[in-house]
């Protein structure tokens, strides 16, 4: 008879990211996992096989709470440019020092090396625009064209801050998109 779980998967792939932000992609490994959720190495490598088993599953989990927190931000915030803004503001998430950042960038290596979580990527990065795009729509309809525009100015806020760390990333990224949006012309 087979032992009853003592750890969902989810709540212990959650442990795996917590790890994984902290120590990067190179840091989970079946003993660091293992610490970390209180089981055996044993027990994580019949449940997921190899490491590169177990770290695909925490990324995949990774993709489903940022597809979670984007549908969450999209559906609070009004479909105006401010609410563009405003989204991506929430999604930028809490990287303090900037270290958390720097690791999250490693995260992001793994998941442009592998075909499945490249299009979970490709997907989300298709509906944030889409979403975006709701926002800037004008008299010929949607513009997921400036919604993509602005995802990528996000990103290269988020990446600037990077590398100057001064403030914290929201304002950071709120400041540089209120910019963006001045300069095509769409007021907040």
């Amino acid at each position: 008879m087979p032992r009853k779980k003592t750890l969902s998967d989810t709540d212990l792939l959650d442990r795996v990211l917590t790890l994984m932000r902290r120590s990067g992609p190179q840091g989970v490994t079946f003993a660091a996992a293992a610490s970390e959720t209180g089981l055996s190495g044993p027990t994580l490598v019949q449940r997921f096989g190899t490491r590169d088993g177990l770290l695909h599953a925490a990324l995949l989990r990774a993709w489903d709470l940022l597809d979670e927190r984007t549908e969450t931000a999209i559906a609070t915030q009004p479909k105006t440019p401010a609410g563009a803004v405003a989204t991506l503001v929430t999604l930028s998430g809490d990287f303090g020092s900037g270290e958390n950042y720097a690791e999250g960038l490693l995260v992001l290596r793994e998941d442009l090396r592998n075909p499945e979580l490249r299009a979970r990527g490709d997907k989300w990065g298709k509906r944030l625009a889409d979403a975006l795009g709701q926002c800037f729509a004008d008299a010929s309809g949607a513009r997921p064209d400036l919604g993509r525009l602005l995802a990528g100015q996000w990103q290269g806020a988020l990446l600037w801050w990077g590398f100057s760390r001064n403030g914290i990333p929201a304002e950071a990224v709120k400041q540089d998109l209120t910019a963006f949006c001045r300069a095509i012309g769409r007021e907040i």
